[in-house]
């Protein structure tokens, strides 16, 4: 059903944590990946890793807050690989630079840089190849958004990220009723709480235990769980889904911090 042969994906911050999860799930399905990171021994790892399934990878090493490194990367690979059917725009980080009252200038300026700028050249390149498509006569494509719970919630020491994640959801939408016309769909997903490269919590961690407790599926995300999501993104079964918002968080929100799971009594 999600057969993703000959379809080429750029995935932004594709060499760890999420974003390699999803340029996993996608290699499995018989793309051809495209990993963006701005380190390169991460990025030699991820190919690795991926060409096991045996399928063309490609990795560069962009910066996507630098426009002119997106611009560049993004055009290499239609001169390397022919087309660009899919992009996600994953890259981003995450940091609390303690009370909003302290939060520097150049604090919040530096992380929009990456989450939401960086973000926008990624999407708005792949659009435009996508519509170049279109004009020769081979219309279609999906652009992907990794946001965070973060653009829903409120995070004290973090509103830079709140901003950034916000704003890729309200992007996302616009590009969707734009594009639409041209065959090329937009959506964003939503993480929760995951275990990846930035995010490494000791099992006696607060909150590695609050999430057991409270969370429906009593544990932290992890990279693989976001594997099929973008399988479904990338393929043709989501071909009239878009402007959408995906939350994957195992029921977190479902149940809003009110019930200590750990506590309920067991079916009978």
């Amino acid at each position: 059903m999600f057969d993703l042969t000959g379809r080429v994906i750029v995935v932004s911050g594709g060499n760890a944590g999420i974003g390699l999860g999803f340029a996993r799930g996608i290699a499995r399905a018989g793309g051809d990946v495209v990993i963006w990171g701005r380190r390169s021994d991460k990025n030699t790892e991820a190919v690795e890793a991926l060409r096991v399934f045996g399928h063309r990878v490609l990795a560069q090493c962009i910066d996507v807050s630098d426009e002119a490194q997106v611009v560049r990367g993004m055009a290499e690979v239609v001169e390397e690989l022919g087309r660009i059917d899919g992009v996600i725009a994953n890259a981003g980080v995450m940091r609390n630079d303690g009370s909003f009252l302290d939060m520097t200038t150049e604090a919040w300026h530096s992380l929009l840089a990456i989450d939401q700028h960086g973000a926008y050249f990624t999407v708005r390149e792949g659009a435009r190849h996508m519509k170049r498509r279109y004009d020769a006569g081979d219309p279609g494509g999906s652009l992907l958004f990794c946001a965070s719970l973060s653009a829903l919630t409120g995070s004290p020491g973090m509103q830079h990220y709140n901003a950034a994640k916000g704003a890729i959801v309200a992007m996302a939408r616009g590009i969707a009723v734009e594009a639409g016309r041209y065959g090329i769909r937009c959506n964003v997903v939503c993480p929760g709480h995951t275990v990846s490269e930035s995010v490494r919590l000791p099992e006696d961690h607060p909150l590695v235990d609050h999430v057991r407790r409270f969370n429906p599926m009593g544990r932290m995300g992890t990279p693989e769980d976001f594997e099929g999501i973008g399988v479904y993104f990338m393929s043709d079964w989501s071909r009239y889904h878009t402007g959408d918002v995906v939350i994957i968080e195992g029921g977190w929100m479902a149940n809003a911090g009110k019930t200590d799971i750990s506590g309920l009594p067991p079916w009978p």
